[in-house]
């Protein structure tokens, strides 16, 4: 019996119908969000345990959720793709060797045989995903986008899945600030498929840059009708939503969303956990008081502390530790990324160019220390991208620096930083309410009352709308 043909027309090395039709399944839910691929990648692996591709498919989850309980896992799927390679295809080869980059903690490298992989394959959807999900972890945002550039070519809409690849395009398009095309594509890929919570949360990181503070929150809730059921990402796009409520001022409904939607329950996976971090930590640096959320999340980072595993989760679970008042997990967290500071390998890079000083810095401005969480912070302003995340998400190290400017007393710096920030944000209230305070310190009364003036009248405004 001839191998079979997946939905795209690409061959696979099993012959089992079934566990195809399964492995279909379980790609339309890792591109999704949705479901739960893992078991349903382990029904098409039990239909046929030969079935190389399956196991690859397998690594990748391992891969993109950046964990190491999951490295147990990624390993055996590797080795099983590769015990397999005498009778897979060149591709299912290649797809092994890409995970096995990873495992091997050559983060680069993976992504460059992944990106490869799409060159070859343009039609292979797996390979794009995993490409342009580990561009993204590693702060390469050329490669965010052109991963999927590349292989558009092979794709319309007569192919199953085509917006899949409108979805990360849309968002390669906005991390790279074009900000119009990236709502086209993404609107487009909603449009196709409603489901798809990474096609919607492109759009929203547009609105977010632009400060669209009301269409941002009627696109994700109008959307979460399609998104919200059933999907892993929701949490990343409530989160999202949460951000424009803080940049609106309505602290009330941010730690409402924090609790019933970002954080409903407790949790170790570490996507979330990141989330989570990040915004209480926003929520810290205004000044607003979180209960006892600190503290919960710090509980659940703790069991992550011997991770060593990627360093934009250490600055996170760094936040949590230092809001929380975990001065012992907080040293042994920062005692962990100096010592991946010095070794080889992309990681060790990551903490040493970003990481570290990053996490340096958050540790000076828990302890009052302005003037060096400042000196650590300005010279990431350019450099920041090479840890991954999103600029939206990097935005916490901004919004970091500009608050130790204006504590450790630097007016000069947090009047120029201020006033950066409100050309680029210009419709968030909260964005003038940093203004006032920047020119208040700079001795500038009047100035700061303007501002203050424009961000009451603008919040008013965008809350009738």
């Amino acid at each position: 019996m001839p191998m079979l043909r997946d939905t795209r027309g690409l061959e696979v090395s099993t012959r089992n119908p079934r566990s195809l039709e399964a492995y279909e399944r379980a790609s339309d839910e890792l591109h999704r969000y949705s479901g739960n691929p893992l078991a349903t990648i382990d029904a098409a692996l039990a239909e046929d345990p030969g079935f190389a591709l399956g196991h690859c498919l397998k690594a990748a989850l391992a891969v993109g959720a950046t964990e190491r309980p999951l490295e147990p896992m990624l390993r055996a799927a590797v080795e099983a793709a590769e015990a397999l390679a005498a009778g897979a295809t060149e591709r299912e080869r290649a797809h092994a060797a890409a995970a096995r980059a990873w495992l091997e903690r050559d983060f680069d490298g993976a992504l460059d045989r992944y990106a490869r992989l799409a060159i070859d394959h343009p039609r292979d959807a797996l390979a794009v995903q995993i490409a342009h999900v580990l561009a993204f972890y590693l702060g390469r945002q050329l490669a965010l986008r052109d991963v999927v550039a590349r292989a558009l070519h092979a794709w319309d809409e007569r192919v199953p899945g085509y917006g899949y690849l409108l979805g990360m395009y849309a968002f390669g398009l906005e991390e790279n600030g074009d900000y119009a095309r990236a709502e086209e594509v993404g609107r487009r890929a909603v449009e196709l498929d409603p489901r798809d919570g990474w096609a919607s949360h492109a759009v929203a990181h547009v609105m977010e840059m632009q400060t669209r503070l009301p269409e941002g929150i009627a696109w994700l809730e109008q959307g979460s009708r399609g998104w919200d059921p059933d999907n892993a990402f929701a949490y990343h796009n409530i989160w999202h939503l949460a951000l424009y409520h803080l940049d609106l001022g309505d602290v009330g409904r941010v730690l409402d969303l924090y609790d019933t939607r970002v954080r409903p329950h407790r949790s170790d996976v570490v996507l979330e956990l990141v989330d989570a971090s990040a915004l209480l930590w926003r929520l810290h640096l205004g000044g607003h008081g979180v209960g006892a959320r600190f503290e919960a999340l710090a509980d659940d980072w703790r069991s992550r502390l011997a991770d060593d595993y990627y360093v934009f989760n250490d600055v996170h679970a760094l936040m949590a530790f230092l809001g929380a008042h975990r001065e012992a997990d907080a040293g042994a967290l920062l005692a962990a990324v100096e010592r991946r500071a010095g070794e080889a390998g992309s990681n060790g890079r990551m903490a040493r160019e970003v990481g570290l000083p990053a996490c340096r810095a958050l540790v000076a401005f828990d302890r009052g220390d302005f003037r060096t969480c400042v000196d650590l912070l300005l010279p990431l302003r350019d450099t920041a991208v090479r840890f991954g995340g999103s600029n939206a998400q990097r935005d916490v190290l901004a919004q970091t620096l500009i608050e130790a400017a204006m504590r450790g007393g630097d007016a000069a710096l947090a009047r120029a930083l201020a006033s950066e920030r409100a050309r680029l944000r210009p419709g968030s209230p909260a964005t003038w309410v940093v203004q006032a305070r920047a020119l208040d310190l700079a001795g500038a009364p009047e100035e700061a009352a303007s501002a203050r003036d424009r961000a009451l009248r603008l919040r008013a405004r965008l809350l009738a709308a």
